[in-house]
This record gives C-alpha cells, sequence and structure tokens, in this order.
C-alpha cells in the first residue's frame, strides 16, 4: 500500500505558503528501512516537487547506495519543513513548529528501522541535538523507538569536499549496522 500524503499539498499553517511553488512532502515506500530527513527544500526541489533531487542529492544517494546498500527508491526521503524558505534561508523556529506534527505523522506512517538526520536544524528540530553538527555526527539517538543518527548535509559536502565526505561514509557505516540489525 502506496504512503498518501497529499493532504500535506494545500498547506498553510506558516508563512512559506505565500513564497512556495509547492509542499514537498516527501517520497519513499512504507516501512522503509531508511528515512532520511533534511531541512527544507531548495529551488530546484520547490520547482520539482521531491526532496534531494539536486547536486546535493545526487552526492547523497551515490553516498547511501555506496557504504549502505539502499538505492534512493528504498528510503523514504522528506525534510523536518515542507516548503522553501525564501532564498534558501534556514527555517525559523515558527516555521519548524508548524511543520512538526507533519513529520511526526511520516514517522509514524513509515515507521522505519533508522532515521538518518542531515545538518544541524534537522538535528536541532527533529533529535534536539543543540551541538555543532562536528561534535553530534555519528551519534544514535532513539526517536520514539527507532534509532536515528545525524551526519552533515551533503551540501556540506560538496563546499567541505573529501574531508566532509569522509565523515559522512564513516556515518554512513554506522547507518548500514544499524539498518542490518
Amino acid at each position: 500500500m502506496a504512503l498518501d500524503f497529499s493532504h500535506m499539498a494545500g498547506c498553510t499553517r506558516c508563512d512559506l505558503a505565500t513564497t512556495r511553488r509547492r509542499v514537498v512532502v516527501g517520497s519513499g515506500p512504507r516501512r522503509a528501512a531508511l528515512m532520511v530527513v533534511g531541512e527544507a527544500p531548495g529551488a530546484t526541489e520547490d520547482e520539482g516537487g521531491a526532496p534531494f533531487i539536486g547536486r546535493s542529492g545526487r552526492l547523497l544517494f551515490s553516498l547511501i547506495e555506496e557504504e549502505v546498500g539502499l538505492t534512493r527508491e528504498q528510503c523514504f526521503v522528506t525534510n523536518v519543513v515542507k516548503c522553501r524558505p525564501p532564498a534558501n534561508r534556514a527555517p525559523r523556529a515558527g516555521e519548524l513548529a508548524a511543520c512538526a506534527a507533519w513529520m511526526d505523522e511520516q514517522l509514524r506512517a513509515v515507521a522505519p528501522r533508522v532515521v538518518l538526520v542531515l545538518g544541524a536544524t534537522a538535528s536541532r528540530a527533529l533529535l534536539g541535538l543543540r551541538e555543532a553538527m562536528s561534535v553530534v555526527h555519528g551519534r544514535v539517538v532513539i526517536l520514539e523507538a527507532t534509532p536515528a543518527l545525524a551526519t552533515y548535509h551533503p551540501a556540506a559536502a560538496l563546499r567541505g569536499g573529501p574531508s566532509v565526505v569522509d565523515v559522512i561514509r564513516a556515518d554512513l557505516a554506522i547507518v548500514k549496522t544499524l539498518v542490518s540489525a
């Protein structure tokens, strides 16, 4: 049975409804082994209607396939905020709060074996982690009885180069053990 989150498409819970092109709900199978959660859609995602379809997404899913052995189609992919903030700024507290119920609904419906959280904003919003990503990456946190792990957003790897990619790879090795458990 396919997941249906189409009721989220007309959301007006925050001011992002006035600046977005579309609500980028997320996609993937029910009971996905891995749920991938980012911060918010970017311009490419706002236009295309799916999360992580730009350069960051291509890098991310090549790393997940190489390190975890899962394809994009085997993962449920979403963001803590479902609409693009203007100029790709970080989501504000009210925007995160407005989308929190949508994120909770997706977590319950997908019921993943592991949640991979990308970047500091998503890690703060979803896992309550307040330290810098350099401190919290690779840490396993239990999120509603599900193991979750934070790592760098792939955009940071595009900017930071091979050293950030190496950290993400190491974190994905932990994800692989959790998915396989």
